[in-house]
C-alpha cells in the first residue's frame, strides 16, 4: 500500500470491512429483508457487531491522522518504516501514520542564513549583534591577526540530500563556511583583505565553499556569501588606526610631490626647449656671421694682393675710424719734412693752410 488520496477512501473502508466480515458479505452478513429465513439475532451478534464497529471507528481515526498538508513554499520527504520513499510537492495527501510512516515538512524556497562570527540578538530595526570572537579572529598568509564576520545564504534544492545525507545540517553548514573563509583569508595578505581584496575573498570563498558542500552531499545551493565587517582585532585597533593614518599620510605626500613634480618637470621642459632654440638661434647667427666675415676676408686678401700697400693703407685707417671715433686724427708723412697733412679731419684745405 502507498499513498493514498480522498478518492481512495471508498478502498479503504472496503478493505476494512473485509478485515472483519470477510470477503463474502453473504455468509458473514445476515440476509435482508425477512428475518425468517435467516439466523436470527443473538445478543451475542449485537457485542459483536459493537466491538467491530468501534474497531473500525478507531481504524478510520488512525487512518485519519495520516492525512496532511504540504504549503506552496513546502516539500515533504516520506518515510516507510524509517526508510526513504519519496518526496511530495505542495497540495493535500495522505499516507501512513506513525509508527509505520513518517514525514518531515521542510520550507524548500525559503533563503536560510548563517552567521559566523556574530550572532543576530535583535533583528531591530535598530538591529543587535553579538561578536564570537572564537569564530571572527583568523590569521592572514603574513601571519597578522584579522576579524572578520560574514554570512552565508542559501536554499535547500535536494530535500532527501538535505535530511539524510548530514546531521545538523546549520552547523555543517556553518563549520563548512568557516573552514572555507579561513583557507581563503589564510592564504591572502592583511593589507589586501581589509582594502582591494574583500570581493575576490567572497568569490573564493564561495567557490571553496560549494566544494566541500558538495563533497558532502548536504543538497543546498549558495544563494551569496558577504563579508559584513572586516578589520584588526579590538586590542590593536588603535595601533591599525595609526599605520592607516600613516598611510594615508605617506600618500598625501606622495601625491603632493606627484604634484609639484608635474608642476616643475613641464616648465623646465619648457625653459630648457627655449634655452635649445636660442642656442640654435645664436649657433645660426654666428654661423652666418662668419661665414661673412670668411667671405670679407677672401675679397680683402684678393685686394690684397694686387695693391698690398694701398690696401694696408687703408685697412689701418679704417680701423683707427673705427677705434677712435669722434677724434681728429692727424697724419704725418715722414717724406714731407716740417708739413703735418690732415687727412682725415681737415682735408688738404687745412694742410695749405699750415704750409703757408
Amino acid at each position: 500500500m502507498g499513498e493514498i488520496r480522498f478518492d481512495d477512501l471508498e478502498d479503504v473502508k472496503r478493505f476494512i470491512r473485509e478485515i472483519f466480515y470477510g470477503k463474502d458479505k453473504e455468509k458473514n452478513e445476515p440476509p435482508k429483508g425477512d428475518d425468517s429465513g435467516g439466523r436470527k439475532k443473538t445478543p451475542r451478534n449485537h457485542i459483536k457487531g459493537g466491538v467491530g464497529g468501534i474497531i473500525i471507528l478507531l481504524c478510520l481515526a488512525f487512518l485519519g491522522t495520516g492525512i496532511y498538508q504540504v504549503g506552496p513554499d513546502e516539500e515533504a520527504v516520506l518515510l516507510r518504516f524509517g526508510k526513504y520513499s519519496k518526496t511530495v510537492g505542495p497540495g493535500m495527501h495522505w499516507y501512513f501514520p506513525s509508527p509505520i510512516g513518517k514525514k518531515y515538512v521542510v520550507k524548500t524556497t525559503k533563503v536560510y542564513r548563517v552567521e559566523i562570527g556574530f550572532e543576530t540578538v535583535e533583528a531591530g530595526p535598530p538591529a543587535r549583534y553579538q561578536n564570537i570572537p572564537e569564530e571572527s579572529l583568523m590569521f592572514t598568509g603574513d601571519e597578522n591577526m584579522i576579524d572578520v564576520d560574514f554570512s552565508v545564504q542559501y536554499k535547500i534544492s535536494n530535500l532527501k540530500d538535505y535530511i539524510f545525507n548530514v546531521k545538523g545540517q546549520y552547523e555543517t553548514i556553518k563549520s563548512a563556511s568557516e573552514s572555507a573563509l579561513r583557507q581563503v583569508v589564510g592564504s591572502k595578505g592583511i593589507e589586501e583583505t581589509l582594502t582591494i581584496g574583500k570581493e575576490r575573498i567572497q568569490e573564493e570563498t564561495r567557490e571553496k565553499l560549494k566544494e566541500i558542500l558538495d563533497d558532502y552531499g548536504v543538497g543546498i545551493l549558495i544563494i551569496g556569501l558577504q563579508l559584513q565587517d572586516v578589520g584588526p582585532p579590538e586590542e590593536v585597533m588603535q595601533a591599525f588606526k595609526e599605520v592607516a593614518n600613516a598611510r594615508e599620510d605617506r600618500s598625501r605626500f606622495i601625491n603632493e610631490a606627484n604634484g609639484y613634480r608635474n608642476d616643475i618637470i613641464p616648465n623646465a621642459r619648457g625653459q630648457a626647449s627655449q634655452m635649445i632654440n636660442r642656442a640654435e638661434a645664436y649657433k645660426e647667427k654666428r654661423v652666418k656671421e662668419s661665414q661673412g666675415d670668411v667671405a670679407k676676408f677672401i675679397k680683402l686678401s684678393e685686394k690684397y694682393s694686387l695693391g698690398k700697400e694701398v690696401t694696408k693703407t687703408r685697412m689701418y685707417l679704417e680701423t683707427m675710424e673705427k677705434t677712435m671715433p669722434g677724434i681728429e686724427k692727424i697724419i704725418v708723412d715722414p717724406e714731407l719734412k716740417g708739413s703735418i697733412i690732415n687727412l682725415i679731419g681737415g682735408g688738404v684745405g687745412s694742410n695749405e693752410k699750415n704750409n703757408n
